[in-house]
């Protein structure tokens, strides 16, 4: 299902010149400016990642990242990248998101100058060659000896249970070598962070955040591990990128609605900031937990108060985020009803 609206690929600070900001027109977007900042964006019809199928929610995170990588390639080294799918309806809007989240932008660009992300994969390159060693570790040639031994054939519950073994003892396999390519790498880097790990052939899944003057001597290290393991295992570099895994913006919209249902829920009439909010879930998280109460305790009830918690929480965030660019930019703006919570995505 096609979504139409702006949407926003990234934000750069404004110290590029005039020149480059025209040439955004090779990427086929534009920026939306506020004093230091912009946002890169791009007008027109988009499938929403929320609605749509897996191919086209593919094809959009290809136009997503070939957009941003366009956008570097043009002289815009320093971006922090939106989360994939982020749009508004109106300029205005965009406005109010870079005023909403101008200081945690400019101070997220003092974190990212002359750093850059690369991200490593490592597999290993036959993992049936590594099942078949694995079988014949001690710990498990003797379980399976004992089976034979007690019933002469496996049942079902006995391949379970060795293959339980083996899975074992191939995580701490996986988990050594992880371990030590990482204690190496992690000393030309700043920050790490480890992905989710698909299946059993990967060994680490891993994003570094790097000084981009230490790039060559990563990649050289990463050469070093080739030659250690000699084809035992596969290494997959890819970058250097922007910051996706470490200052990914994410904007999420407080509609009016949502909060007036939240603080109906916690009995709330005064403004919710962050003391108030959590001393009226305390109390009735006392009243409605299932735990505590389970004759009278009312866990449907115990839900929509911890989701109004939670809600009433990025609202008091929201209101603290405000600043005095927000103020000024929007002063004029009566048509903003909306209100946003700009942060770094977890």
């Amino acid at each position: 299902m096609a979504t139409s609206g702006i949407f926003i690929y990234g934000i750069v600070p404004n110290f590029y010149g005039a020149e480059h900001f025209r040439s955004l027109e090779k990427a086929g977007v534009s920026a939306i400016p506020l004093q230091n900042i912009s946002a890169i964006v791009l007008n027109g019809e988009m499938e929403s990642m929320a609605v749509s199928n897996g191919e086209s929610t593919a094809k959009m995170l290809e136009l997503y990242h070939n957009t941003i990588e366009q956008v570097i390639a043009l002289g815009f080294y320093m971006i922090l990248p939106m989360k994939p799918g982020t749009y508004v309806n109106t300029r205005q809007e965009v406005i109010a998101i870079l005023a909403k989240g101008y200081d945690l932008f400019i101070s997220s660009f003092n974190q990212i100058e002359n750093m850059t992300e690369v991200d490593l994969t490592v597999t290993w390159s036959n993992f049936r060659e590594l099942l078949k060693d694995l079988a014949s570790h001690p710990e498990i040639v003797e379980l399976r000896d004992s089976i034979i031994k007690k019933n002469r054939c496996f049942s079902q519950s006995d391949h379970v249970k060795t293959g339980m073994l083996v899975r074992e003892k191939l995580n701490e396999k996986n988990k050594q070598i992880e371990l030590k390519i990482l204690n190496v790498l992690t000393s030309f880097s700043t920050n790490l962070k480890l992905h989710e790990v698909l299946n059993d052939q990967i060994i680490s899944n891993a994003a570094f955040l790097i000084k981009r003057n230490l790039k060559d001597k990563f990649i050289q290290m990463i050469g070093q591990f080739n030659e250690e393991y000699c084809g035992i295992l596969n290494f997959k570099l890819t970058g250097p990128l922007p910051c996706y895994s470490f200052y990914t913006i994410e904007v999420k919209e407080l509609s009016p609605e949502k909060i007036a249902c939240a603080k109906r829920e916690l009995g709330l009439n005064e403004e919710p900031l962050e003391p108030v909010v959590k001393r009226a879930y305390l109390n009735y998280a006392r009243l409605f937990h299932p735990d505590s109460h389970r004759d009278n305790g009312d866990e449907e009830r115990f839900k929509r108060i911890r989701m109004a918690y939670h809600t009433l929480l990025e609202y008091s965030m929201a209101v603290k985020q405000s600043s005095e660019i927000e103020s000024a930019t929007l002063i004029n703006e009566q048509n903003i009803k909306k209100m946003f919570l700009v942060k770094v995505k977890d």
